[in-house]
């Protein structure tokens, strides 16, 4: 009988290093460094010391000036060192798209479909007589003239009420979403990077909604000791801090956010590894990072509810398996009506993506 027969595998030195070998790493090292150029060019030397990445033709020299011809990098007026361009940005926010959820197509219309009808973009060809409410826009002009000579003729034709017909229209979902990340220093404890992960999976939505939903909206929000909105093209700078975890500045603030959008569908996707461990109170901080603590733990379900009040569903992402963290998550989640999800950071990406798009085909509220 006939097997497979199976070797070392031996990787070949016969390949002429490249641009493009160079450039894919250099991408992924950026997020890891949080865009620290240098850093990552130090990174990427070490790695041709080690793996042969490149030759005596092309060298980490050559590949750093191809880095500035092509607009890549650029050196910073302040300080002279070596800083992204919006080019680079924009290019880590896809590669993150293609790794998380796969390569996408723009969407023309920017809007998801849904099987309700009613105010939307993409007329239907069937008709429906005349409703208060609808709008003039959607009148279809000659079946309504149509409708008018039939049931009054030629000579006394005007039109009426009943006359009136409408185009029936599909409806189209949009939501404004806040993403949470926690960058207290527990999302880097325990020899696990959980940073990079939530970083690459904030840039990999965000470039989703860019290109396939461009009329909903995104606000990225990062919480510690205090919370604080971040633009898009900060995410790959995000770093740790030494913070503790005030999840309720980081509701109030999405709240905040949300308040401000016309979308009838507001959600929260919170990622975090911690318990929340921090309140801010007029004299200062109140901090306790043993257990949980029932004050911070109230206030936090207080905020929860309040979310649900206003028809905002939160939906946890939590990296930690700790049966006490799952236990206060499980509450905060119930307390909100809302959704949990106990991932790890691998599959992280794959929970999001897979939340947003049935979050996109519910009715509107």
């Amino acid at each position: 009988m006939q097997g497979y027969h199976f070797s070392s595998f031996i990787p070949s030195n016969n390949q002429d290093p490249s641009f493009d070998t160079l450039f894919d790493l250099f991408k992924e090292l950026l997020v890891y460094s949080a865009g620290d150029v240098s850093e990552s060019l130090s990174w990427l030397n070490e790695l041709d010391k080690k793996y042969t990445l490149t030759d005596n033709k092309y060298g980490m020299g050559n590949f750093i000036e191809d880095l500035k011809n092509k607009g890549y990098i650029d050196n910073n007026e302040n300080n002279g060192e070596f800083k992204l361009t919006a080019k680079t940005e924009q290019i880590i926010r896809q590669d993150s798209l293609e790794q998380i959820f796969g390569k996408l197509k723009k969407s023309k219309l920017g809007n998801h479909k849904t099987n309700y009808s009613g105010l939307g973009d993409e007329t239907k060809p069937e008709t429906r007589t005349f409703e208060f409410g609808d709008s003039i826009e959607n009148i279809s002009a000659t079946e309504s003239i149509k409708n008018a000579l039939i049931n009054r003729g030629i000579e006394n034709s005007y039109l009426t009420e009943n006359d009136l017909v409408v185009f029936e229209k599909d409806y189209k979902s949009q939501t404004s979403t806040v993403l949470l990340i926690d960058i207290s220093h527990s999302m880097i404890l325990y020899g696990e990077d959980r940073i990079t992960p939530a970083k690459k999976v904030a840039m990999a939505l965000a470039e989703l909604i860019r290109t396939k939903y461009p009329k909903d909206t995104l606000d990225i929000v990062t919480f510690g000791d205090d919370a604080k909105q971040i633009n898009i093209k900060d995410l790959p700078y995000l770093t740790v801090g030494p913070f503790h975890t005030n999840t309720v500045a980081g509701i109030e603030l999405a709240m905040d956010l949300l308040r401000k959008r016309k979308n009838a569908n507001k959600q929260i996707f919170m990622i975090t590894d911690g318990k929340p461990s921090c309140l801010k109170e007029p004299g200062g901080y109140y901090k306790n990072s043993f257990g949980l603590d029932r004050k911070i733990i109230n206030k936090t379900l207080n905020m929860a509810a309040a979310c649900r009040r206003v028809g905002i569903q939160i939906t946890t992402f939590m990296i930690a398996k700790d049966p006490y963290l799952q236990q206060f998550v499980e509450e905060f989640t119930a307390t909100n009506n809302g959704k949990a999800f106990y991932t790890s950071l691998q599959g992280l990406g794959e929970y999001i993506f897979h939340d947003f798009e049935m979050n996109k085909r519910k009715k509107t509220r």
